[in-house]
């Protein structure tokens, strides 16, 4: 499916050290069929015919990202990233706002490399109706449970209405800028761009997206998503 939209900017943040994945390196330089997992990520982002660029946060002295084919790619744009994901993200919407890129702006991990295009064609679809952004998000199936101090079962957590919330996020370019920028100033915990805009009084929408657009977190993750790489090349 084509989806007919004014040109959007992605933008990547990858400044992150992943030290649960335990590895030698950042974990969005683990290798996947000998292409790194950002490069999967960058890769099938540019493959989608609204994306014009992608804009990639990446800490300084970074020693692994030059090394990458991708960073010659005049489609990449690498912006300095920043101590806490909002941070980098802020880095990489100041470029987008200083150089006039795209009203709108989707935010995508990293570390996400199976998104499917046709979630991405429906995050689009509903932010341009809606005008105002949402997230890709997943059901959440499992039985929820709250812990005490102790890590012994507290409650069971009604699942009823609870949402993961997945990537990419989309909204426009200067509402997210204001929304970041306002939420640090004040101190505010943000933990994806939705919540910022949540801090707006803002309702962003909900997309339902496949649940095998995984996170890749642990050691275990890093062999799903080859699986799924693998699976969809098919």
């Amino acid at each position: 499916m084509s989806v007919i939209s004014p040109s959007i900017v992605a933008i990547v943040p990858a400044a992150g050290v992943g030290s649960r994945m335990k590895a030698d390196r950042p974990k969005q330089y683990l290798q996947i069929n000998q292409q790194t997992v950002l490069e999967h990520t960058i890769e099938k982002l540019l493959l989608h015919s609204a994306v014009s660029h992608v804009v990639v946060a990446i800490t300084d002295g970074d020693p692994y990202f030059p090394e990458l084919s991708l960073a010659s790619n005049p489609q990449v744009i690498r912006v300095a990233g920043g101590k806490e994901r909002a941070d980098s993200v802020l880095s990489a919407l100041h470029y987008v706002q200083q150089h006039q890129l795209a009203e709108w702006v989707m935010v995508h991990d990293a570390a996400r490399p199976c998104v499917d295009l046709t979630d991405i064609d429906r995050l689009i679809e509903c932010a341009l109706a809606n005008q105002l952004g949402g997230i890709l998000a997943a059901p959440v199936r499992d039985t929820m449970k709250r812990s005490n101090q102790n890590q012994e079962i507290d409650h069971t957590v009604d699942r009823e209405a609870l949402w993961h919330a997945l990537t990419p996020q989309m909204f426009k370019t200067q509402m997210l800028t204001h929304a970041l920028a306002d939420a640090l100033q004040q101190g505010v915990k943000i933990t994806d761009e939705a919540s910022a805009i949540e801090w707006l009084n803002h309702k962003p929408a909900l997309v339902q997206g496949r649940s095998d657009n995984i996170k890749i977190t642990q050691p275990e993750d890093l062999a799903l998503a080859e699986f799924y790489l693998n699976r969809n090349k098919g």
